[in-house]
């Protein structure tokens, strides 16, 4: 998706109104029109980028520490931080965005499954290997 056609960059260039929360020369932050609970809110770096691995390291700074604003303005005591890249991993907008979605009981917020595979060491220990000559 191009930039002129991306909703989030409609956002940011003002053409779409949002609730701004915080904004900075790299990134916007604002709540979502969607919401899991009060308070969930978005964090979006101003270039445009599908994924994660698409936006240069240095627009991505900001992302993390306007969350963590975002999780202490709201008063959340448990919240998840989420940030999805592609449509098998529930990513709906193309643009790189992170979620601060406050978890304030059982019913709201996020609810996941974390289906825990059991550990071959030498299968990990191969995967250790591979991915260390690729970092």
């Amino acid at each position: 998706m191009s930039a002129a056609a991306c909703i989030f960059c409609k956002i940011i260039r003002g053409e779409i109104p949002s609730f701004k929360l915080l904004e900075t020369d790299k990134i916007l932050a604002f709540l979502d029109i969607n919401p899991l609970s009060r308070g969930h809110a978005l964090v979006i770096p101003k270039t445009h980028g599908e994924k994660l691995h698409d936006v240069p390291d240095a627009e991505l700074g900001e992302l993390l520490p306007a969350a963590k604003k975002l999780a202490i303005a709201v008063g959340a005591a448990e919240y998840n931080i989420l940030q999805n890249n592609g449509r098998g991993a529930h990513q709906i907008v193309d643009h790189v965005h992170v979620h601060m979605i406050p978890k304030p009981n059982a019913k709201e917020g996020l609810g996941i499954e974390w289906p825990a595979q059991a550990t071959d060491m030498d299968g990990l220990k191969a995967l250790f290997e591979e991915l260390k000559a690729k970092i």
